[in-house]
Formats: C-alpha cells, structure tokens, sequence
C-alpha cells in the first residue's frame, strides 16, 4: 500500500501540474486575445467617429463632449478624452479616470511618437476598483496631425471570465483525479490477487514456468533473513564478550593477528621518563578494542623513540599496560624507509590519489622500491608469529597493498582479511598510478577485500574490470583469478561502545566548567569543537571559514561563541603539510583580528597531541562538534563525539562527504565547500532547542551503540569463518590439518 499511495500522490502531483500549467498557459492566451481585441475595438471606433471628432476639434470643449458621449455608450467603456499635440486635455467624458491625464499618457509614448506602431498604443493598469485597459488611438485629418483620443475600457468582466475559467478547471482537475485514483486502485487490488495467487501456487509445490526462478530466490532470501534474525536474537548485543564468542564458536577460538603501520601505544622518552602516548588515529581507535577483545598480535612499525628499549629481543611488548591482553610485535625501520615508504609513496602518491581534495599524487621509482621493500619486510614479520597453516590475518590499509600476495605465496592457506580505510577511487583516477595493476594484484592476494561503502566496493571491482585479467562475478561481489576467489565487500567501520576513555571522565557539567576555566572562558559562552590530524582532507581551513561565515552572517554569535579546534600535527617531513599548518595558523589569527577583542577569541587553536581523555572532555564540554572532511572514508571523530554525549544533547554538524553521513542522518548534513551553508548549519546548531537536540543525539545513539566496532569486526570474521567452511568442504584446506586442531594438537 505504500507503494500505491506514493504512485496516486506522484499521479496527482502530476495531474495538478498539468492543470495549473494549462490554466497559466490559457489565461495568458486569453489576455493576449482580449487585449487585441480591445485594441481593434478602439481603433474601429475612433475611426467610425472620425469625421465628427475633426469637426467638432477645433470647436472645442462642446463640440468634443458630445461626440466623446456617443463612444462611451458601450457599458465596457469607462470614459473617453481628447488631447492635443502638446498634452493639453481637450475634452473628456464625466467618468474619464483623471489618472490618465493627456501628459501622463504621451510622457510614455516617448520616441515611439514617430513610429508605425504609435497609430495605436494600449496599456492595463491597476486602479483601486479593478484593472482598466488603456488606448492611445492618432487623429488625423487631411494628413494632418490633431491629437489623440484616450479610451479607458473596465476589465472587470475579464475578472469574472478568469474566474469562471478557473472554476471549470478545478472540476476538471477533481473529475479527473477522481476517476484516476478509482481505476489505479482498482487495477493494483486485482493485480495483488493475481500475484498472491499465483505465489500461493508457487509455494505450494505447483508452480508455474515463469515464477520457477522466483520461487527458488525468495526461498533462499526468507531463509537467509530468517537465519540472521536468530542468529541475532540468540547473540544479544555485539560487545566484547560476544566477538570472543564469536571467534570461539566460528574459528575455533584462533588467534587474530593484525597488520598495521600504526602501532596502538607509542613508548616515548620524556624528561620525566618513558611515557605511553595513543595515536590520533582513526584505525588505533577502531581496532584497538577488537583485539583487546579476541588477543592475538598487532604486527606494526616501532615508531617511538622509547619503542625498542621496551619491547623485549623478538621485538614483542605486552599491551594495554596493566592488562597485557595482546602482543604487540614492532618492526624497525631505517629512515630511508620510512622516508620512501611511508612518506613517500603511501602519503605523497596514494593518499592524495585516493582523496579528492585537489592535491597532485606524487609518485617516485624510488619510493616504489622502498614501498616494496617494507610490504615485504612486513610480510615476514607477519608469517613469522603465525603458529598454524591457515591462520586468520587481518591486513589494514593502504600502506600495505602488497602484503596480501606476499602473505599468500608463503602461507596458501591462511585467510586473509584487508580493509582499506581511505576511499577508493574511480577506475579512471587510479589509473594515474604507475603501478596500478601491482596494487591491485597484491590485493587480490586477500580472502575477503573490504571497504567502508558499497560505492567504494563498486570503484574497486571496477578497477580490477579495467586492468586484470580476471572473472568478475558480480551476483556474489567476488573477484576469480584461477581457482581462487577474493570476496569484496563493504563494512561500515565504528568505535567501541560503551567508550572506555569514559570511565573516568566527570559529568558532562563538570567539563564544560573545566574546559571554559583552561581557555578563560566565560561560564555562559557558546563553544563548538574539531578534532583532527592537520590534514588538507579534513577541511580545516574551510572549517575556520564557516566559522568567519557565522560570525559574518548572524552577528548574535559576536563574543559568545568560541570554536576550538585540536590539530595533531601530522606528516610534518612533507611539504604539503608544512604549507597547511602555517595557513590555518594564518588563517586563525586573521578571524581573529576581524572579530575578537579583548580576551575573547573567536579561534582557539591548540596545535598539539591530545591524548584520549583530554579529546572526549573537550566532546562532552562543546555545544556542537562539525567535522568538515572533504573526502572522507567513515570519520569516526562523529562517531565519538556521538559516544561522549551521554548527556543527550550538543549537535553534530557533518559533511556529506564522510562515511560517517550514511550512517549519522540526524546530523546536520552540509557542503563543506558551501561556507555559507555550513555557517548557517552551526548557527541552527547554537539555537537549537533542548527537545530536537536530545530526539537527533538518542538517533544517533542507537545507531553508533547497535553498529558498533564489536559488529564491524564480527561480520569479517564470520565471513571469514563462512569462507573457511567452502573452502574446507572443496578441498583447498587439508584435512589433516583441520584434524590435528580439533584434537588441540
């Protein structure tokens, strides 16, 4: 039935569309029509009175008054006048309208005095009782000019035609969507009765040749939806006790082992000592929590200056301080290579190629090499914690396009899961790599190759359709390359939920007094947040603009409302990022100068490391959080600010081109590129009342609460537990092997 009211509204829509297209079309028509008329009328009458109004010019006054009578018998005639050459009023009829006077009328004839078109010149004007049309005919006798003649025609019956017209037109739209919406219903209700009766048949055993196909579809579709909903209901929530659950029952409780370039605790000296930092990192954020939910080990570069003298002589630290759930297993690089490789290639070539944020990918031979060389060394690293044939291996990101096909050729049967966490982009912009298919053939080493959004999973298998040879089977989202298949599908990254970093934080109240009193804040001033890497992908400097938007456009604001953005300084060895950090610098002060005073200031920008707890405090003291990613591919910063909120209140402000917008509708969705728009945004933000804040946050709650990272990495690892079992049943795993582990040896 939702369907057949979208269509009747859509058919009615329509149907009123076309009339007020016809009414409008037929009432200029009429005009038109009426007006020409009006005009021959006039003309023909001057010219039938023509010998009298000569005769009687000169005369005057009397002699003009009589004639000017006998024209104005016609009821639709409101009064006439004559005028002579230089504007004076000869004569005129008692009702002539004195707003019509003889100059009045000849100031708008102007140079058309002299042309052909000046024998006969017509205007509609309003008058307080209704409009009146206007002629302007030339008198002339004996070839010489003597005036003109005024005629003021009333309309009012042309009112009453238009509304007789619009009325017939009313009925007609009624009628006809009477009698559309009686046969449209009709026609559906015998149409379902067909239709169910046919699949009654069908279901039942007798089915008929054309619904063959269909039968075996929507048997395969209720089980299948029917098998999730169990599957659902018997495991509750996704948490931490349910993803080991999860591995436990679907992989036999194995070990996962990660690859990442990030590592999830950094080891720094510092004069008070070593000192454990957290990453500004999206992925630490996401897959932290999963492995400190299934153990294993996080193979990643030791990048910490402290990082070797606390990890033991295998390179292996126990991590999270204090529970020691997981193993973190560092790989040292020289800095040639992490110049080439990570510097290099990964964030001057395939960052900017995969974002579209108007930056030129640079890509070097010798960054390629290095690039290679570290995919292996990485590669190494990995087999040499595996502790099975087929172990389970999660590779993240595009820092490591390569490791999958390296991984494969040493470990066959070893199921491999890559997630890129950045977009993928169009066949025709990754076709700008020098090593395209190398990327793409060391993806393909993967089991299952998954990405944030389906549009993504679409770019990829588009890709691989431009530049590999292989088999594309597009009913199963798989990628075939000999014997083996590499799934390809879309997971939604999230965060934790509930957020451990919230454990120890105070309410809500008491940040937002700690935070205003650490800016020197007023108690009552209005404050938005940004957290971010200084990135050019993340639309700071566009989100300084918006604020200067704000400020500019709703002067409200002025002296009340304070935006901070925390910036991590990022990738600071390249040029590019140099370049940004001291705009948005630049950019800060100059709002700054225009609109602060005082101690206020419109930009507060700390531009340094937050750790954790310091990042959600700041969440939970703002009154809105925009995140203005101009490409983006999920931003879990929404997602977090989302989780801060326990309170139920502040205000999301999004750009359409995150991840994240999919999932969070309830935000505010803007341009970010639109600073007008999204100064607007931030101002609907700051007025919003209580009531919306809180039905927008419990929304998106739910959401973020349900599609947590715990569901995020269960769905990949019963995928993978799925594919296990096809390739077990085919042969491709041994059964020795499968033998010896469920013995436990």
């Amino acid at each position: 039935m939702p369907r057949l009211l979208r269509f009747l509204l859509l058919l009615l829509c329509g149907l009123a569309l076309i009339t007020g297209i016809g009414y409008v079309a037929l009432t200029r028509t009429t005009h038109r029509w009426f007006e020409a008329d009006l005009r021959g009328r006039s003309l023909l009458v001057v010219t039938a009175t023509k010998p009298l109004l000569a005769r009687n010019w000169a005369r005057g006054h009397e002699g003009l008054v009589a004639t000017l009578d006998d024209i104005t018998r016609d009821e639709r005639v409101m009064g006439t006048a004559a005028c002579s050459l230089d504007g004076e009023r000869l004569a005129a009829t008692a009702a002539y309208p004195l707003d019509f006077g003889c100059r009045w009328v000849l100031a708008r004839l102007g140079d058309d005095e002299d042309s052909a078109e000046a024998n006969v010149w017509t205007t509609t004007e309003e008058l307080p009782g209704g409009r009146v049309h206007v002629s302007a005919i030339r008198l002339a006798s004996e070839g010489k000019d003597l005036g003109r003649v005024l005629l003021v025609h009333d309309l009012s019956y042309l009112e009453r035609r238009e509304a007789t017209t619009r009325n017939i037109l009313l009925a007609a739209f009624f009628v006809l969507s009477l009698g559309a919406s009686v046969i449209t219903m009709v026609a559906e209700r015998l149409a379902f009765r067909v239709w169910t009766r046919e699949l009654r048949r069908a279901l039942s055993g007798d089915v008929p040749r054309g619904f063959k196909p269909l039968v075996g579809d929507v048997r395969a579709l209720v089980e299948r939806l029917a098998s999730e909903r169990d599957r659902e209901a018997r495991g509750g929530a996704w948490n931490p006790e349910r993803l080991r659950s999860t591995l436990t029952s679907h992989l036999e409780g194995e070990r996962v082992i990660i690859l990442a370039n990030r590592e999830p605790y950094i080891h720094e000296k510092t004069p008070d000592g070593v000192k454990v930092l957290h990453p500004a990192s999206g992925l630490v954020t996401a897959l932290e929590p999963v492995m400190r939910a299934c153990s294993g080990v996080w193979v990643a570069h030791g990048s910490g200056s402290a990082d070797k003298e606390t990890a033991d002589a295998r390179a292996h630290v126990k991590v999270p301080p204090g529970e020691e759930s997981y193993s973190l297993r560092r790989v040292w690089l020289s800095e040639a290579e992490e110049n080439g490789y990570y510097y290099g290639f990964s964030n001057e070539g395939l960052w900017p190629l995969c974002h579209v944020a108007h930056a030129r990918p640079v890509f070097r031979a010798e960054d390629w090499e290095h690039y290679v060389r570290v995919n292996r060394k990485f590669a190494d690293a990995v087999c040499e914690e595996v502790d099975t044939e087929d172990p389970i291996i999660l590779v993240q990101d595009y820092h490591f396009a390569l490791a999958p096909r390296m991984i494969r050729e040493r470990l066959p049967r070893a199921t491999i899961l890559t997630f890129w966490h950045i977009p993928w982009p169009s066949a025709e912009r990754i076709g700008i790599c020098p090593w395209r298919e190398e990327i793409i053939q060391g993806l393909l080493g993967s089991s299952i190759v998954g990405f944030h959004t389906q549009q993504h999973c679409n770019n990829f298998i588009e890709a691989v359709d431009t530049f590999m040879e292989s088999r594309i089977d597009r009913e199963a989202n798989a990628i075939v390359q000999g014997s083996r298949r590499s799934l390809v599908r879309p997971y939604p990254i999230s965060i934790e939920w509930p957020v451990h970093w919230l454990e120890e934080l105070p309410s809500v109240g008491a940040c937002r007094r700690s935070v205003r009193e650490e800016l020197g804040l007023p108690e009552d001033a209005l404050m938005g947040v940004g957290i971010d890497r200084l990135d050019y992908t993340k639309g700071i400097e566009e989100r300084l603009q918006a604020v200067d938007a704000l400020l500019t456009r709703h002067p409200e604001f002025r002296g009340r409302f304070t935006f901070v953005q925390l910036a991590a300084p990022s990738r600071t060895k390249i040029a590019r990022y140099r370049e940004l950090n001291d705009r948005v610098e630049a950019l800060a002060d100059e709002i700054n100068a225009r609109w602060g005073g005082g101690a206020y200031r419109p930009i507060v920008l700390l531009r340094a490391h937050h750790e954790p707890p310091t990042v959600f405090r700041y969440y939970r003291a703002a009154e809105l959080c925009y995140v203005s990613s101009l490409h983006d591919g999920m931003n879990l910063v929404a997602k977090e600010f989302v989780a801060a909120r326990d309170d139920e209140n502040g205000v999301l402000v999004l750009s359409q081109f995150t991840g994240a917008a999919r999932d969070l509708t309830e935000a505010l969705i803007v341009n970010p590129y639109d600073l007008g728009q999204a100064g607007d945004a931030m101002a609907a933000a700051l007025r919003m009342p209580e009531e919306e804040q809180r039905e927008r946050m419990l929304s998106m709650r739910r959401m973020v609460s349900e599609f947590n990272v715990y569901r995020w990495a269960g769905r990949m690892l019963v995928d993978a537990a799925e594919l296990r079992r096809r390739e077990r049943v085919s042969g491709r795993l041994s059964a020795p092997a499968v033998l010896a582990r469920a013995m436990g040896t």
